[in-house]
């Protein structure tokens, strides 16, 4: 016991007539546990303050992994969505132009249609019914293709 204050044993000063014991130990957890308590609050106030009350992420990870993932997903479906609307549109447009029966077209720009729909669910965040729609508009579009 040097007596530094670097040192990791606490010096044996007690209050006049009282003895260290449990209750102290006790009473410094307990304090402890409020001030955690007190520093997670805060944090979560601040973090509504900036980000505003998400119920919806509440049962996601601390460190916010799917956060990330959800998010790319979204994107994923919407971009994708938006890539293949595009696609059909052009198609039902030359097919349109050319001497190809009325059917082609129409179910190009119906495929499209289902497929602009997928984008703006996937942007939504509904992933897995764009990712099913998105299946659905490209089939669409695969099988006008057969009527040519």
């Amino acid at each position: 016991m040097s007596g530094r204050t670097d040192s990791d044993t606490e010096p044996p000063i007690f209050a006049a007539g009282e003895e260290r014991g449990d209750r102290d130990s006790e009473t410094r957890e307990n304090h402890e546990d409020r001030e955690r308590e007190d520093r997670e609050n805060h944090e979560h106030r601040e973090d509504q303050e900036q980000y505003g009350d998400q119920e919806q992420y509440e049962d996601q990870d601390e460190d916010g992994e799917h956060a990330g993932d959800a998010g790319r997903a979204r994107w994923t479906a919407a971009g994708t969505g938006a890539l293949l609307t595009l696609a059909g549109l052009a198609a039902a447009l030359l097919r349109a132009a050319g001497s190809a029966p009325a059917l082609v077209p129409a179910a190009y720009a119906l495929g499209a249609a289902v497929c602009a729909l997928a984008a703006v669910l996937g942007f939504r965040g509904r992933t897995r019914r764009a990712l099913w729609l998105l299946i659905a508009g490209t089939m669409v579009m695969a099988f006008g293709d057969q009527f040519d």
